[in-house]
C-alpha cells in the first residue's frame, strides 16, 4: 500500500484513511483479520452498551446476595438466567484478542446516554489494550421539559466522565440533531475529546399494519446519506481543534474522496463492507490511489479540506444558499388540461 494514503487520527498513525466501523464484521476475529489484510487503517469493535453493564451489575448484586454457598470462583462468571459469559468480560476478551492478532489500531466502542457508573468501564477498555475509545452517546430527547442546553450538557458530562478516566484518546460519535453543532463540538474538545464521528445512524421504527404494532427496522445506508456528514465536516474543518471522521453512507472511492476534500481525517465504513465483504476495502483504496496519482496529489494532506467551507470557491453552498439553489434548480413538467406548467 502506498505511503501516500497514510493519515493521522486521534494521534494514531494510520496506513490508510478507511476505518472499519462498528458492525458484525468487527465482532469476529476472522473478519477482523480480513479487514486488516485488505488495508483498513483501524477497526472499531461493536459497542459495549450502558444497558449491558447495568444489567450485569444488577445480576452480580443478586448473585452476591443469594449465592453465599456458591464457589467464589463461579460467582460473576455466568449469567444465572442464560448460563452465558457476562457481556463485559466477553467484550474485554474479544478486545484483547483482537489487539494481539491485528497490526492496526483497535478502537473500542462504549455506548451510553446517562452519566453514571458505566463510564468507569472506559478504564477497563484501556487496560484490555484499546488504542482509543469511540464514545457513542446515542439517545433521543423526547421530554418537552428538557431543553437543548440540558441535552448538550448531558453529552459533555458523559464525555468528561470518560476522558477523565483514561489516557487513550476518545472520539465522540454524534447524531446530527443538535441546535448548534459547531458550538457543541468545541465544548466536546474542551471536555477532553480528541475527535468526533459524524454521524451516528439512528434506526427508525416502523409500524406493522397487520399486527398493529411498532417494530424495529434496519436498512443499510446509501451513498446519498454521506452528504450530511460531508456538509458538516466541511463547515467544521479548520474551525474546531478536533479530528473529524466521516460516517454514514461511504460506499465507494468517490464517497471517500468527497469526504476527504471536505476535511475528514478518516472515513468509516460499515454498510458497504457488509454488502461487499471486507475485501471491498482493497478496491476502494486502489481507486483512491489512482485518483490521487491522476491529479498529481502526493499524499492526503494536499487533498484534505481543499473543498471545506473555508476553502471552497462558493462557501455559501454549505449553508442556506445551497438549499435555495437546489430547489430553484430542479424543474419538472406536468400537464393540466391543455397547459404545460414548468416548476
Amino acid at each position: 500500500m502506498s505511503s501516500a494514503l497514510a493519515t493521522s487520527y486521534l494521534g494514531l498513525r494510520l496506513r490508510s484513511p478507511i476505518v472499519a466501523s462498528s458492525s458484525p464484521l468487527t465482532g469476529r476475529l476472522g473478519t477482523l483479520r480480513r479487514l486488516a489484510e485488505a488495508g483498513v487503517g483501524a477497526v472499531v469493535l461493536p459497542s459495549l452498551f450502558e444497558e449491558q453493564i447495568e444489567r450485569e451489575e444488577l445480576l452480580l448484586e443478586e448473585l452476591d446476595s443469594i449465592g453465599q454457598g456458591l464457589s467464589a470462583e463461579a460467582t460473576g462468571y455466568l449469567d444465572p438466567f442464560t448460563g452465558a459469559p457476562l457481556g463485559a468480560e466477553d467484550y474485554m476478551r474479544h478486545l484483547a484478542t483482537a489487539k494481539t492478532a491485528l497490526d492496526v489500531p483497535v478502537i473500542a466502542s462504549l455506548n451510553g446516554h446517562h452519566p453514571g457508573s458505566w463510564t468507569r468501564y472506559a478504564r477497563d477498555l484501556e487496560a484490555a489494550g484499546a488504542d482509543a475509545i469511540e464514545l457513542n452517546t446515542h439517545f433521543l430527547a423526547t421530554d418537552p421539559a428538557v431543553s437543548a442546553a440540558e441535552v448538550e450538557q448531558r453529552t459533555c458530562d458523559i464525555v468528561a466522565s470518560v476522558t477523565s478516566r483514561v489516557t487513550v484518546p476518545v472520539a465522540v460519535k454524534l447524531g446530527p440533531w443538535y441546535s448548534s453543532l459547531p458550538h457543541l463540538v468545541r465544548r466536546l474538545a474542551e471536555a477532553g475529546a480528541q475527535g468526533v464521528v459524524l454521524f451516528n445512524r439512528f434506526y427508525q421504527p416502523d409500524i406493522d399494519l397487520e399486527e398493529l404494532d411498532v417494530v424495529p427496522s434496519l436498512a443499510l445506508s446509501s451513498s446519498a446519506e454521506s452528504r450530511l456528514a460531508l456538509r458538516w465536516i466541511a463547515i467544521l474543518h479548520g474551525r474546531v481543534p478536533i479530528d473529524l471522521a466521516g460516517s454514514g453512507g461511504a460506499h465507494d472511492t468517490d464517497d471517500v474522496v468527497k469526504l476527504l476534500l471536505a476535511g475528514a481525517d478518516v472515513v468509516t465504513m460499515a454498510s458497504s463492507l457488509l454488502i461487499n465483504g471486507p475485501e471491498h476495502v482493497r478496491t476502494v483504496l486502489s481507486g483512491l490511489e489512482t485518483w490521487l496519482a491522476e491529479r498529481g496529489y502526493q499524499d492526503l494532506t494536499e487533498l484534505r479540506g481543499a473543498l471545506s467551507q473555508r476553502s471552497a470557491p462558493d462557501p455559501e453552498a454549505f449553508e442556506r444558499a445551497n438549499y435555495l439553489k437546489a430547489l430553484s434548480g430542479y424543474s419538472f413538467g406536468y400537464r393540466v388540461g391543455m397547459e404545460d406548467f414548468r416548476l
